[in-house]
């Protein structure tokens, strides 16, 4: 409680004592020392409690507000990591009207379950363009996945998705062993693939996401990002269709 005090009271003083120095020097008065504007401090806040309370309400509105503005930055920038990386994996057409961003992880069951709602997605819609980040944040062996995961669409960047469908239709967890074996079954030599995980594109494209996500404050798989709307969860086919529908909507009418 002390340290918290202490951390709170530290722009109070700063304040005090530029208030306080020129009532002092006007009244050519020795200025009050810091141990007494500490106690000066102490005692109003003491009286006055709430000026606690309603200082960390202010700083809460503030971060809010600032995470508010990166944010909206991130979603402006179509040309920026989130929709434009050169480590991302692309689905659909390149040229699309509408991207929609995913971030996934090989292990998280929810994302095996919205599969289906992407690989209808891209069925029915020509212009929809997807972005998949690889987001391993269910533990060591999904991060081994998203390496090797990354090794395949580095060298089979026209069969990602084949891999990407075997390995969210998988049985058991996917780890490095099982997954280098669903980029074998697909004809890819697990010795091109060990020298692949080993450059350091692999790492920036893990660490990007991860940013990426701190950024837009998504902890979880799946998350999606379409257009200006952030959807933290797996909603289904009709909630993402309807994010899609609004953001072709609203291109149009340039809104």
């Amino acid at each position: 409680m002390n340290r918290f005090f202490r951390c709170l009271a530290a722009p109070v003083l700063a304040l005090a004592i530029g208030t306080l120095a020129p009532v002092t020097a006007s009244a050519q008065s020795p200025a009050p020392d810091k141990a007494q504007v500490e106690q000066i401090v102490r005692d109003y806040l003491l009286q006055n409690p709430e000026v606690i309370r309603d200082a960390l309400v202010e700083l809460d509105r503030r971060d809010k507000e600032a995470e508010a503005t990166r944010v909206s930055a991130m979603l402006a920038d179509k040309d920026g990591a989130l929709f434009n990386s050169r480590h991302q994996v692309v689905l659909g057409n390149p040229e699309g009207d509408v991207t929609m961003v995913e971030f996934f992880d090989y292990n998280c069951g929810y994302c095996k379950r919205a599969m289906a709602d992407m690989e209808r997605l891209l069925d029915e819609d020509p212009n929809l363009r997807v972005v998949l980040k690889e987001y391993p944040v269910l533990g060591q062996p999904s991060f081994e996945a998203a390496q090797i995961a990354i090794a395949v669409n580095a060298l089979a960047p026209d069969r990602y998705r084949e891999f990407h469908v075997a390995m969210l239709t998988m049985r058991g967890k996917a780890d490095q062993a099982s997954t280098l074996k669903v980029a074998e079954a697909m004809g890819l030599a697990r010795d091109d693939l060990a020298r692949a995980v080993t450059k350091d594109d692999v790492r920036a494209n893990v660490e990007e996401v991860y940013d990426l996500a701190d950024q837009l404050g998504i902890s979880g798989t799946p998350s999606y990002v379409i257009g200006d709307a952030v959807i933290k969860g797996a909603y289904g086919y009709d909630t993402l269709k309807a994010a899609i529908q609004s953001m072709r909507k609203c291109g149009k009418a340039n809104c």
